[in-house]
């Protein structure tokens, strides 16, 4: 990825950081649920997450430091999906979010002091490690962030408070996952 494209991205990455903490201070969670509170927290961290990733200075946490994050994260949000399968809800998505970013934080090269301990996926220059794991998770982002920008203009206005900013959020995350997960391989 060159240099430009990877200040693009982390705009527009960081851009998404405003919708998420904008709904945490504001919305009311005792009405919404704990699920929903949980979601928007696990989206500003992705946000973060990905922010590090595709930033051309690295991450000021090392890759280590955000391996840890994202398995508990995945962790967290698969027990959650786990548990709550049979009634219909679910966090699979974050989960599955969480585990991808953990691929590709991991399937980096980390060969030689090239990247040294730093997130840098902006500076790669060898293909993620198991292509396989990356076409399928590009493919479930993509067809996401498409259901997901339907549902957002679908429903816009008609669902609970900050549903749209969501459901858009997740589409624009979905696209942005899915194309850098392509482009690094």
């Amino acid at each position: 990825m060159s240099v430009p494209v990877a200040w693009l991205f982390t705009a527009l990455f960081a851009v998404l950081a405003l919708p998420c903490v904008l709904r945490l201070v504001r919305l009311d969670y005792a009405r919404l649920g704990d699920r929903v509170r949980n979601g928007d927290l696990a989206e500003l961290l992705l946000v973060v997450a990905m922010v590090a990733m595709v930033s051309p200075l690295g991450g000021p946490i090392p890759a280590a430091g955000w391996q840890a994050v994202l398995v508990l994260t995945a962790g967290w949000f698969g027990y959650a999906w786990w548990r709550g399968r049979a009634s219909g809800h679910g966090c699979g998505h974050h989960a599955l979010s969480a585990a991808a970013m953990l691929y590709m934080v991991s399937a980096m090269p980390h060969g030689g002091m090239v990247h040294g301990p730093w997130l840098t996926m902006s500076t790669m220059d060898a293909p993620l490690a198991w292509p396989v794991v990356a076409i399928a998770a590009a493919g479930y982002f993509a067809v996401d962030a498409v259901r997901s920008g339907v549902v957002a203009t679908r429903l816009r206005g008609t669902m609970d408070p900050g549903h749209t900013s969501r459901t858009v959020c997740r589409a624009v995350m979905g696209a942005g996952m899915g194309y850098l997960l392509l482009a690094a391989i």
